[in-house]
């Protein structure tokens, strides 16, 4: 088990230099934290954690199972979700332990209590996180900091920022973006079919790009703090002071699945089938498009052959002739040059 800085050993996210020149319903591509609810709920009872508070509600996958262990454990749940779904919406309507709190993760953040763990998985670029990082541990300054629990500290946004609203981020922090990027495992900038970012960091690696690098720079800056990487389901870093009074309980739950090789190579191909099956759709999506075009041309040109042959057009042309002064607005000679057709 590493303590600090030793993440950089994880091997399917490496640490790069700066190189040179949301869903509803079943979770195919493995993106909710849902996915590793044995684990997480493993390490909120060695916490013995009463009150939880998640970033990144979505839709709720993960909260609903919050929302059942505070009701089984006894506690509270908040969801910090600036842009809640139906599905979570009606969730903590019906659920009394469960707090939706719509606002953004920064601004709650500064309000709320402190509670026993904070999960983190909102918007995943450097400066949220170092400011999530930052606020938790100015804010229990003196009590404890609570457990963390980090989702999304592998690939993709290891080591490269993405963002929901740019225009949150202070200028200084921003990556140079791409909007609608593709981004596919070993390609360190922007790729023709991946999965799909609304707006995402130019280029992978370098200073203060990307989840993992957040985390490891908090835990660079300050002593007696453990961190665990679980390399699953795009990646769980669990972060905790060493001298809490429940400490040993935490790495006893994570210390089986902290950097296992085993899970590394098992996701490295995980991954590679979920990117495969985007490219393999978006290819689709394109095959459909350029037929649907296809057919719209052909239909255009169908109704082009047809005013060729039809004498009420060959009339309005006359028509056109002799109020236009011998130049008419439109001509059988036009329409045979839209077809490509040789013209007199």
């Amino acid at each position: 088990m590493g303590a600090a800085g030793a993440a950089s050993a994880v091997v399917y996210a490496p640490r790069m230099k700066p190189a040179s020149g949301g869903q509803s319903g079943f979770d195919q591509s493995g993106q909710s934290l849902s996915h590793m609810w044995e684990l997480v709920s493993a390490c909120l009872d060695a916490r013995e954690a009463a009150s939880v508070v998640e970033i990144g509600g979505r839709a709720g996958e993960l909260t609903r199972e919050l929302a059942a262990r505070a009701v089984v454990r006894g506690g509270t749940v908040a969801a910090i979700e600036p842009s809640p779904e139906l599905e979570l919406e009606e969730l903590a309507a019906r659920r009394p332990e469960l707090e939706l709190i719509p606002e953004t993760s920064l601004d709650a953040l500064r309000r709320i209590e402190v509670p026993d763990a904070l999960i983190v998985d909102g918007d995943h670029n450097y400066y949220t996180v170092s400011e999530e990082l930052r606020i938790a541990a100015d804010r229990s300054r003196g009590t404890g900091l609570p457990l963390l629990l980090l989702h999304d500290v592998g690939w993709p946004h290891a080591r490269r920022d993405t963002y929901y609203a740019p225009e949150r981020i202070p200028e200084r922090y921003r990556q140079p973006m791409v909007e609608n990027a593709a981004l596919a495992p070993g390609e360190p900038g922007v790729s023709h079919a991946g999965l799909r970012y609304r707006w995402a960091a130019a280029r992978e690696g370098g200073p203060r790009n990307g989840v993992l690098t957040a985390v490891e720079d908090f835990v660079a800056e300050r002593d007696r703090l453990r961190l665990a990487v679980v390399p699953a389901f795009f990646g769980l870093a669990v972060l905790w002071e060493a001298d809490a009074p429940w400490a040993d309980t935490v790495l006893a739950a994570v210390m089986p699945w902290d950097r296992n090789p085993l899970l590394a190579r098992l996701e490295q191909h995980r991954v590679a089938n979920v990117v495969e099956r985007s490219r393999q759709a978006q290819e689709l999506e394109e095959i459909a498009a350029m037929r649907s075009e296809r057919a719209r041309h052909a239909e255009q040109e169908r109704l082009l052959r047809a005013m060729l042959g039809s004498r009420a057009f060959a009339w309005g042309e006359s028509l056109s002739r002799l109020r236009k002064g011998g130049r008419p607005v439109f001509s059988r000679e036009q329409v045979r040059r839209a077809l490509g057709e040789p013209t007199d």
